[in-house]
């Protein structure tokens, strides 16, 4: 949250707590490089958010953002090594370009990320509908809900699908 009059200003909050989440960070992650890039991630996040920690949360915050960013980067290179890994077997005619593997990896990231804002029994519905081919009433058996339930869950699910589709 912002606190305007309690909040250190970012200069102040780098000045102070830059060198520490660096240190911080190598620790966990056991590369300098690596650690001084989330470190500078982490500061523009507060820029661009212009969310100040309030005074005294200025450690406990930078970390917290630095441990989102980390999850984040993982999570990315774990879908893109998953996507690189169903095309490698593909003749080389029939592999996509570098432009279209950087395009399907920025969408299987947007849907990723929707799922992963879904409620779980909107997710577990939808996931069910579309991977496995189960109806309704299934997915309400399944779930130990309704069927009305299951049409609700599916309709969310599906506007989420749109906003991804719909958001450029």
């Amino acid at each position: 949250m912002t606190y305007p009059d309690t909040a250190p200003d970012l200069h102040t909050l780098y000045r102070d707590h830059h060198g520490w989440l660096q240190g911080w960070l190598r620790k966990r992650l056991g590369d300098r490089e690596h650690a001084a890039d989330i470190a500078q991630d982490t500061f523009l996040r507060l820029l661009v958010s212009r969310r100040m920690p309030g005074l005294g949360e200025g450690r406990a915050y930078l970390a917290q953002i630095a441990r989102n960013l980390i999850i984040d980067q993982w999570r990315r290179q774990r879908i893109e090594q998953a996507y690189l890994d169903s095309i490698a077997s593909l003749p080389e005619p029939e592999s996509p370009s570098l432009e279209t593997r950087a395009m399907v990896i920025e969408t299987l990231l947007q849907i990723d990320a929707m799922l992963d804002a879904m409620p779980a029994k909107v997710r577990e519905a939808f996931l069910l509908s579309q991977f496995e081919g189960l109806g309704y009433a299934e997915i309400a058996e399944r779930l130990a809900v309704s069927v009305s339930s299951v049409q609700k869950y599916m309709q969310r699910a599906i506007g989420a699908c749109y906003q991804v589709l719909y958001a450029e």
